[in-house]
């Protein structure tokens, strides 16, 4: 199954996944300094140190996956949106107090609430999908159902990876 993501976070995780792969000789290192430290059945340097290069690798093993199964979707060729759809943003008022917000949608990994970035899948995200501008939305959030009107959709998107 493909996984949409914008390329800035396609770029993301390629760098992380080469720096966790270039720290793998110091990893090997570390177990090899607590290897010599004696007995390894009771040697916690030795286990804390198999134990942060198996959650490397399991971290790696993981960004792999993400990239293999990827779906570069860049918004700057989005061009004039009618629904919200991933990459687009979108400006909501909520009904009840005027409070204008707005969100972009975006995958997982690069969600950021305070950004304005929103999952496409968090209930944010699901509740949008599919919506267009003049539509009334009821968003599910912590404080209870808020209604909101959809105002505005637009591409805002920086590639700051490619700059």
């Amino acid at each position: 199954m493909k996984v949409p993501m914008t390329p800035r976070s396609y770029a993301a995780l390629r760098d992380e996944l080469h720096k966790l792969k270039g720290s793998r000789p110091e990893l090997a290192h570390a177990i090899e300094v607590a290897r010599e430290l004696g007995d390894i059945s009771e040697n916690a340097d030795y286990d804390a140190a198999k134990e942060k290069s198996g959650m490397v690798e399991a971290k790696i093993r993981d960004i792999e996956a993400k990239l293999a199964h990827a779906q570069i979707i860049n918004p700057a060729q989005i061009n004039n949106p009618q629904k919200v759809m991933f990459g687009v943003s979108v400006k909501i008022v909520n009904m009840n107090t005027d409070e204008e917000k707005v969100f972009m949608l975006v995958g997982a990994d690069e969600s950021n609430v305070q950004k304005g970035l929103v999952s496409f899948e968090s209930p944010i995200g699901k509740s949008l999908i599919g919506k267009a501008v003049g539509d009334i939305v009821t968003i599910q959030l912590p404080g209870g159902k808020t209604e909101y009107e959809i105002t505005d959709l637009f591409v805002d998107y920086k590639d700051e990876s490619e700059a």
